[in-house]
C-alpha cells in the first residue's frame, strides 16, 4: 500500500515539474484532427449549418460518413474526398451547387449513398459522376435540373435508388437507364416535373419490380388512351407506386394547366378510350404452377438472340450465372434458369433481364410461380376396406330389422302396465284434423252416412292432401286397445289403391 501512495506522489510532482505543454509531449497524439467547427464521432463527421463556403481542409480520415448540408458550397474540387478512403455516406443537401466539377468523385469508389438534394444543379453531364461504381443511393430532387445527358449515369450499376423529383425535366427516356444497369435498380422517382411526354413502350417493357416504385405523379402527362389504358392496368394489379399516389396522378385534357384532371377520378374522359383496346402493351405474366420437390426450368425466350441475361427471384435476388447466393436456383449457359427442388420460398415473380447489340431495350419476360404442397394419395386398400365394412354393417341392420323376432316379454309387460293405467278420453273437435298429425275420432270426417257400430273400433284413412304426395295418415278411434295392436284388421274400399283417401279402412 506504501508503494502505490509514494508512486501516486512522485507522479504527482513530475507532473508539477514538466508543466502541461511537457505532458502534451509525453502523451500520444490524437487518432486524428477534428476541425473546429465540425463535430465528430467516432467515424461520423458532421460540419453542418456553418454558413461554409468551402470545403474544409483538413478532415480526419476514418471518416465514414460526412455530413455538409446547409452550408453554402458552390463547387467540388477535384480530388478532395482522396483523404477519406472509408466514405460511405456524403450529405452535401441544401446548398448552392450549381455545376459538378469533373473528377469531384474520382476517389470516392466506397461511396453508398450521396445526397445532392436541393442544390442549384441545373444540367447533369456525362462524366459527372465518374468513381461512383459502388453508389446505391443518390437523391438529386429539388435541384433545377431541365437536362440530362444520355450517359449521365454510365457506370452506375450498383445504383437501387434514384429521386430526381421536384425538378424541371420536361422529358425523360428510359435510354437513360442502360448505363445503370437496370436489374438492380428498384426505385426511380420521376414526380413533380414538367414531364409532357413519355414513351409508352419503354413504360411497358420495364421489369415489375421497377414498376412497382416507379413513381410519375404530379406531372402535366396528356390524356392519352394508351397512357390511361397502361396505369390503370397497373392499378388493378396494385403497384404501390399507383396505389400510394392514385390522386396525385393527372393529366392535361387540352395544353393548358387549368384543363389538369385527376387519372383515376374523371372515367368520363377516357369513355371512348374503354372501346379501343390497348393491343401488345404489356405482355401477360406467363402463370405456372408446381409443387414442392419437383424440378422447375425457365426459359428466356426473347424476340432476337440475347449477349447478357439475368434473372431476378421473388425475393429480389439478382441471378446470374453459375447459382444464387443459398444454391438453391442456377443459371444454366443457354440463359435459362433451373430449379431441382421446388420449395415454398420459389413462390413469387421471376424476371428475366436479357440485353444485346440487337435489342434495343432490355427486354423482360416475368413467369409467375405458384408452389403448392403436395397433398398424400389416399391408400386404395383403406378405402375399400371402409366402404365394404359399411355395405356390411348396413346389410346386417336391414336382416335384423326384417327377421329378428321381437321379444316376447313385450306385450305382457305392455299389457300389464294397460291394466294398471286409465287413459283419458279428450273429444277432438273436426276442425283440428289435418294432414301433418292423427287425430282420434268415433266416425270418419268426410263419410257421414258410415255409422261406427257401438262395439266396433274403427280406424279412418284421413283423406290425402297436397302436401303428403298422395301418403295415407291413420285416423285412430279413442278407445282403440292399444295393447292389442294385431287385432288391426285393415279393409280396402271398393275404390282403386290410387285414391287413398276416398275410402276408410275398417277393423272388426
Amino acid at each position: 500500500m506504501a508503494w502505490l501512495v509514494l508512486s501516486g506522489i512522485l507522479l504527482c510532482m513530475l507532473g508539477a515539474g514538466l508543466g502541461t505543454s511537457d505532458l502534451e509531449d509525453v502523451l500520444p497524439p490524437a487518432p486524428h484532427n477534428c476541425p473546429d467547427i465540425c463535430i465528430c464521432a467516432a467515424d461520423v463527421l458532421s460540419c453542418a449549418g456553418h454558413g461554409l463556403q468551402d470545403l474544409p481542409v483538413a478532415l480526419p480520415t476514418t471518416a465514414a460518413e460526412l455530413d455538409l448540408s446547409h452550408n453554402a458550397l458552390k463547387r467540388l474540387h477535384p480530388g478532395w474526398l482522396a483523404p477519406l478512403s472509408r466514405l460511405r455516406a456524403l450529405h452535401l443537401g441544401y446548398n448552392k451547387l450549381e455545376v459538378l466539377s469533373h473528377g469531384a468523385f474520382t476517389n470516392a469508389s466506397g461511396l453508398r449513398t450521396l445526397d445532392l438534394s436541393s442544390n442549384m444543379l441545373r444540367i447533369l453531364h456525362t462524366h459527372d459522376l465518374d468513381g461512383l461504381e459502388e453508389l446505391e443511393k443518390l437523391l438529386l430532387f429539388n435541384n433545377s435540373l431541365m437536362h440530362l445527358d444520355l450517359d449521365a449515369f454510365q457506370g452506375l450499376r450498383m445504383l437501387s435508388h434514384l429521386y430526381l423529383s421536384c425538378n424541371e425535366l420536361s422529358s425523360f427516356s428510359f435510354n437513360h437507364l442502360h448505363g445503370l444497369g437496370l436489374t438492380r435498380l428498384r426505385t426511380l422517382d420521376l414526380s413533380s416535373n414538367w414531364l409532357k411526354h413519355i414513351s409508352i413502350p419503354e413504360l411497358a417493357a420495364l421489369p415489375t419490380y421497377l414498376k412497382n416504385r416507379l413513381y410519375l405523379h404530379n406531372n402535366p402527362l396528356p390524356c392519352d388512351c394508351s397512357l390511361y389504358h397502361l396505369l390503370r392496368r397497373w392499378h388493378q394489379r396494385g403497384l404501390s407506386a399507383l396505389r400510394d399516389f392514385e390522386r396525385e396522378y393527372t393529366c392535361l385534357i387540352f395544353k393548358v394547366s387549368e384543363s389538369r384532371v385527376r387519372f383515376f377520378e374523371h372515367s368520363r374522359v377516357f369513355k371512348n378510350c374503354s372501346v379501343a383496346a390497348a393491343p401488345g402493351l404489356e405482355l401477360p405474366e406467363e402463370q405456372l404452377h408446381t409443387q414442392v420437390g419437383q424440378s422447375l426450368r425457365l426459359f428466356c425466350n426473347t424476340s432476337v438472340p440475347a449477349t447478357r441475361v439475368a434473372w431476378v427471384s421473388p425475393k429480389n435476388e439478382l441471378l446470374v450465372a453459375p447459382a444464387s447466393q443459398d444454391g438453391s436456383i442456377a443459371v444454366l449457359a443457354d440463359g435459362s434458369l433451373a430449379i431441382g427442388r421446388v420449395q415454398e420460398q420459389h413462390a413469387g415473380v421471376f424476371v428475366c433481364l436479357a440485353s444485346g447489340p440487337r435489342l434495343h431495350h432490355n427486354q423482360t419476360l416475368e413467369y409467375n410461380v405458384s408452389v403448392q404442397k403436395a397433398r398424400p394419395e389416399p391408400e386404395a386398400f383403406n378405402t375399400g376396406f371402409t366402404t365394404l365394412l359399411g355395405c356390411i354393417v348396413g346389410l346386417v341392420l336391414v336382416l335384423l330389422y326384417l327377421f329378428a323376432p321381437p321379444c316376447r316379454g313385450c306385450c305382457h309387460c305392455c299389457q300389464r302396465a294397460c291394466r294398471n293405467r286409465c287413459w283419458p278420453r279428450a273429444s277432438s273437435p273436426l276442425q283440428e284434423l289435418s294432414a301433418q298429425s292423427s287425430m282420434l275420432s268415433t266416425t270418419p270426417p268426410d263419410a257421414p252416412s258410415r255409422k261406427a257400430s257401438v262395439h266396433k273400433h274403427v280406424v279412418f284413412l284421413e283423406p290425402g292432401k297436397k302436401g303428403l304426395n298422395g301418403r295415407v295418415q291413420l285416423a285412430v278411434a279413442e278407445d282403440f286397445d292399444l295393447c292389442n295392436p294385431m287385432g288391426l284388421q285393415l279393409k280396402a274400399g271398393s275404390e282403386s289403391a290410387s285414391s287413398t283417401g276416398s275410402e276408410g279402412l275398417v277393423m272388426s
